[in-house]
């Protein structure tokens, strides 16, 4: 059985310059600091690796999060996956869960979250559940 959580949330994008020693200098780096509130009242900080092609519209991008704070009042934290794709402006995005990351009372913490983007705001809803025998 999953449970939905709702909430606004509010990210700092912080890119990093180019480093020939780590990889391709064409992938961007970037830093993810976000702040989270309703059902989940939480920060989180992350890296993300993006690129681009010559086609516009045209991109992907992967990311790590760890988020800490309270989900429908419990406390813990949590990892989340990112992996973005978008074909000549269609994007598909799924955010997950990563297994077993979940610590205090959010110990075997399952889930996806969609993330929602009207004019600049965004928001997230978050279908979550826990496993029986973590």
């Amino acid at each position: 059985m999953s449970t939905r959580a709702i909430g606004n949330f509010e990210v700092k994008v912080s890119p990093h310059p180019p480093d020939e020693k780590v990889g391709d200098p064409a992938i961007s780096r970037m830093s993810l600091d976000k702040q989270f509130d309703g059902n989940l009242e939480a920060t989180s900080k992350g890296q993300m690796l993006a690129v681009g092609t010559d086609v516009h519209g045209s991109a992907g991008y992967v990311a790590m999060e760890r988020v800490t704070g309270t989900l429908n009042g419990r406390q813990g934290t949590f990892a989340l996956q990112h992996n973005g794709i978008m074909t000549r402006g269609t994007p598909h995005l799924s955010i997950t869960v990563v297994p077993d990351s979940g610590t205090g009372e959010l110990v075997g913490l399952t889930g996806k979250m969609l993330v929602v983007i009207v004019d600049g705001k965004h928001s997230y809803e978050f279908e979550y559940g826990f496993a029986e025998n973590p």
